[in-house]
């Protein structure tokens, strides 16, 4: 190669890092390479780790080691002085030597920190060889290691250097404790297995194909969403080999119709609206009503993962469809799907209700949420819901009840009750919400008896909890909650907070229930007076969480209860409902003795369902996600208040 052409390469460079250094101005954002001694003063030897000879995304070179020559640069290595200049010069030489036979060999030295590289020597063997796109460059990495913490990205890293250890891929930093357990879910690998040469390829080729189409023309790193990031959800509906097969324009659609939910699934905790009220549908606006006025039929169905016979969560929601038809009429054709318990068979069903012209569809299990993200982004004019909580995606919405609210008045009850001050718990699943249940239920007893001790047992691990505790000793216990209001789940004693008598007799005290039927009802009113109205461009994922106020929650109590604990739950119900009543406005202590509200104060609906510690009257754990029941990992995958591995 001539002087002449590398010159005119250097004037091209120099040209595009003028163009980047004045954009990065504009957006207030530093033009130069960030420098590691800035970010970290001091680097203890200890935490520094020789990690040899690696092929670094050049992407992921994003600095320096120190501050010397950072003003020669753009913040991705991007030259910025004159071509006459001893920098420019040098940087015309390796530009000949690169496209010449020889090429660039000798590696660069750097620091790994966090997944990102900073360059002690070799700024502009990094700068020419990411002016002509080198995908990889090789360097000498030594790796500093950040002191452990809680920390989500803290975390997420000592994850990374697990996925590392057997995969050697940089090219994936997630930010998120678990993600990487996820991803190798969905490439049905298990944790620790090493990765041939093969996958390998075949993986860095997938990624960067999808993040090629993710990334939209000209988009810098964007600091809201990883390109892995999306990868997941993308994920959660396609199989990895359609990586493989689908042309560019599919999977580019494919991208687009999810990417404002790969946007609110990387926002969580700012894209996620949590709503606790059920809004009075006459409150709609006037225009509004007038527009949605042709709007006098609606088509509605019903998808289940279960069928009634043998599941009493399908028979509270199938009475939620009788009350929906009870109170519409034939304003409302409602059609039922059942046995949707995979998901070629969830996503079957659905597709199924939309053919049969379905305006809205519930799905009514937690584990049908990604079928009906799958076929709410093919069918954007129906409307979808799924009975879960705390999701973010922004094409569906879902729904759950604050049962916690009910589960304080049986705990109450059973404060009342315990002779001995113990008190059997058994809990469902480790997932949103359960652990503020839990609490709930304690600190209800704690109020009526001080010296309550609850005894935590879970369904979702081997054994015979209920066996197990009242062969313990236990008298009063807290089992499921009622799927609907009828009375037989109460009398039954397998629902609610029974007792045992000293003859052996279970006598029911009270059951937290569900009404289904209300919640229907206020979504189907909401549509007929011109609710469900979505602003374009808004990327907010709705997420319905009603409790005794709007009448989807509520406690049945038994006939058998004293007079005065019959009393006492009553005054506590109506408060519950009226909102006079807070269960956790109180001093409230974890086990491990931190005081986490000191009476001061309300705990907001989000921190309420990512609770995930247990008050100091509880005995008993959170279980490992190693010792669920496979049959119940699946649900705690998807809604566990913990990080899970991979399958």
């Amino acid at each position: 190669m001539s002087t002449q052409a590398a010159l005119e390469e250097y004037s091209l460079a120099l040209r595009q890092g003028q163009k980047e250094y004045r954009e990065l101005l504009m957006e207030n954002r530093s033009p130069y390479p960030a420098v590691l001694d800035e970010i970290l003063p001091e680097i203890s030897t200890d935490a520094v780790v020789d990690v040899g000879l690696v092929e670094i995304p050049s992407e992921r070179i994003i600095g320096t080691k120190s501050a010397g020559r950072i003003t020669a640069f753009t913040a991705s290595f991007q030259p910025l002085l004159d071509s006459k200049s001893e920098f420019g010069t040098k940087w015309v030489n390796l530009c000949k030597a690169h496209l010449e036979d020889t090429g660039i060999t000798d590696p660069i030295s750097c620091y790994e920190y966090l997944g990102d590289f900073y360059v002690q020597e070799g700024n502009k063997r990094v700068s020419v060889l990411r002016h002509f796109g080198a995908p990889r460059i090789p360097g000498n990495v030594k790796r500093v290691l950040p002191p452990m913490s809680e920390e989500p990205r803290i975390k997420a890293y000592y994850e990374f250097l697990e996925f590392y250890k057997v995969s050697k891929l940089y090219t994936i930093q997630f930010r998120r404790p678990g993600d990487y357990a996820k991803l190798l879910s969905h490439l049905g690998k298990k944790a620790g297995e090493v990765w041939t040469e093969s996958e390998r390829r075949t993986f860095s080729a997938y990624f960067h194909y999808f993040r090629d189409v993710f990334r939209k023309p000209g988009e810098r790193v964007s600091p809201e969403i990883l390109p892995e990031e999306a990868l997941l959800l993308w994920l959660e509906l396609y199989p990895f080999q359609d990586l493989g097969r689908l042309s560019t324009p599919e999977l580019k659609k494919s991208v687009d119709d999810l990417r404002k939910d790969m946007m609110s699934t990387a926002n969580k905790e700012e894209a996620v609206k949590v709503q606790t009220k059920a809004e009075d549908a006459t409150k709609t606006g006037i225009l509004n009503r007038i527009i949605s006025a042709s709007t006098d039929h609606l088509n509605v169905a019903f998808v289940h993962q279960l069928n009634p016979t043998k599941s009493t969560w399908a028979v509270g929601h199938d009475r939620g469809r009788e009350h929906l038809e009870n109170v519409f009429g034939d304003r409302i054709t409602v059609r039922s799907y059942f046995n949707a318990d995979n998901t070629e068979r969830a996503e079957e069903a659905i597709e199924h209700a939309v053919e049969d012209g379905a305006q809205v569809v519930f799905t009514t299990a937690p584990p049908l949420v990604l079928a009906t993200l799958k076929a709410a982004v093919k069918h954007p004019r129906v409307r979808f819901l799924n009975c879960s909580v705390n999701q973010s995606y922004t094409s569906i919405r879902t729904y759950y009840g604050r049962i916690y609210e009910a589960k304080f008045i049986t705990g109450a009850i059973a404060g009342a009750m315990a002779q001995n001050n113990r008190i059997g718990y058994i809990a469902s699943y480790p997932i949103f919400g359960v652990p503020a249940s839990i609490n709930a239920f304690a600190l209800g007893a704690q109020m009526t008896n001080p010296r309550a001790q609850i005894e935590l047992r879970w369904s979702c691990v081997a054994g015979t909890p209920q066996a197990d505790l009242l062969a313990d000793g236990i008298r009063v216990l807290s089992n499921r909650d009622a799927p609907s209001q009828s009375k037989m789940y109460l009398d039954f004693c397998n629902y609610g907070t029974y007792l045992m008598s000293d003859r052996g007799e279970l006598i029911p005290l009270g059951a937290p229930t569900w009404i289904w039927g209300k919640f229907y009802e206020f979504v189907i009113r909401s549509i007929f007076a011109g609710g469900w109205k979505r602003e374009k461009g808004e990327s907010t994922a709705l997420n319905y969480w009603l409790g005794m106020d709007s009448g989807v929650i509520d406690v049945s109590l038994s006939d058998k209860l004293p007079v005065g604990v019959r009393q006492m739950a009553q005054i506590l119900r109506k408060g519950l409902s009226d909102g006079t009543i807070d269960p956790f406005f109180r001093r409230v202590v974890a086990q491990d003795g931190t005081v986490k509200n000191d009476g001061t104060h309300h705990f907001s609906p989000e921190y309420l369902l990512h609770m995930d510690y247990l008050c100091d009257n509880i005995i008993g754990s959170i279980p490992e996600f190693e010792d669920i029941l496979p049959i119940s990992q699946g649900m705690v995958r998807n809604l566990g208040v913990y990080p899970v591995p991979a399958e």
